[in-house]
């Protein structure tokens, strides 16, 4: 069975991806959600959860707070970096901080692909895709979303086909 490593956030399109990956496809899923901070342990349960409602084969959060702050934050701060002398750049430098955790689980486990529900229409995409090939060029990027240009409505017309009721 092929293995597939899912950046998974618990919402519409990693669920998508999720059911699409182990129903459909036929891979041995493996969800990873990594904590920079942001999640309580009553939300990741509940991610955890629904992971495995999803039929994911197996759910794990990576806890990436102490590393987020050691290798981004601090220099936001000391730097007051901002965008327009308004707005934090933290999310864009999380979201590498969260590819560089996936990659390295996707290595450990010796997965075959890795996947993420980035839709095509912001920089997140190009974050994972560009993290993820230039860690592992061996490990093939699947991204159904943005591939299939589906559309939230499509997302949950095909959930709901498979018994899911978001």
């Amino acid at each position: 069975m092929k293995k597939l490593v899912l950046a998974y956030s618990g919402g519409l399109d990693t669920s998508y991806c999720a059911v699409y990956f182990s129903k459909d496809l036929g891979y041995d899923v493996h969800a990873v959600s990594v904590n920079t901070g942001g999640f309580s342990q009553i939300e990741i349960n509940e991610i955890e959860k629904k992971a495995y409602a999803m039929g994911v084969s197996t759910y794990q959060n990576i806890n990436a707070i102490d590393t987020y702050y050691q290798k981004v934050v601090k220099y936001l701060i000391y730097g007051n970096v901002l965008k327009n002398n308004t707005y934090p750049l933290s999310v864009s430098a999380e979201r590498i901080i969260q590819a560089i955790k996936i990659i390295e689980y996707a290595k450990k486990i010796n997965a075959d692909y890795i996947a993420h529900g980035s839709t095509g229409a912001g920089n997140d995409q190009v974050r994972f895709d560009l993290i993820f090939q230039t860690l592992a060029p061996e490990i093939e990027i699947i991204t159904p979303i943005r591939d299939q240009a589906l559309t939230r409505q499509q997302e949950i017309k095909y959930l709901e086909s498979t018994g899911i009721k978001l």
